[in-house]
């Protein structure tokens, strides 16, 4: 089967999340959860991010808090009032207050975190009537894909885990 090109998908939504998988095997190749995520204005991605937590040794290296700094440097205002953001995993409760903040007002996921997220799963940040802003969010966007690519990270973490622990 050929090897379908990013400029060949119709729909949209489906085109800027293989461009937040292409960001997430970043910081797959770098050892990091695989996460990435792209932000969307007019068209055009303005920013870009990926999971750095461990190689910045900064909690605060989030793909979604990357791209949303990058994509406000690229507007010249923090609010991202016009923009779409995408990402492969659901946000966790800091990002999901980081979209709300920035006023993005629609996010496509690939998976949900039931561990961790705050756009459905533990929480729904995105959607709180008691914010001054909410956001649209869509799901299961390559759902299969990014979900394998986690599950197969943390088989090969556990894997090096077990190999590294004494015996």
């Amino acid at each position: 089967m050929p090897r379908l090109k990013i400029t060949d998908i119709k729909n949209p939504d489906e085109k800027y999340m293989r461009e937040a998988v292409r960001q997430a095997k970043k910081a797959y190749a770098l050892g990091e959860v695989p996460i990435g995520c792209v932000i969307v204005y007019d068209g055009k991605i303005i920013g870009r991010g990926y999971n750095r937590r461990n190689t910045d040794k900064n909690t605060l290296s989030h793909a979604e808090i990357t791209a949303i700094r990058k994509a406000s440097r690229i507007i010249g205002d923090w609010r991202l009032e016009d923009c779409t953001l995408y990402v492969t995993l659901e946000p966790c409760q800091m990002c999901a207050g980081a979209i709300i903040q920035a006023r993005i007002p629609r996010v496509v996921m690939a998976c949900m975190n039931p561990k961790a997220g705050c756009a459905g799963s533990i929480l729904n940040i995105l959607n709180m009537p008691e914010f001054n802003h909410q956001a649209e969010i869509v799901q299961g966007v390559c759902e299969e894909e990014c979900s394998q690519m986690l599950k197969n990270f943390f088989k090969e973490l556990r894997a090096r885990n077990k190999k590294a622990a004494p015996q």
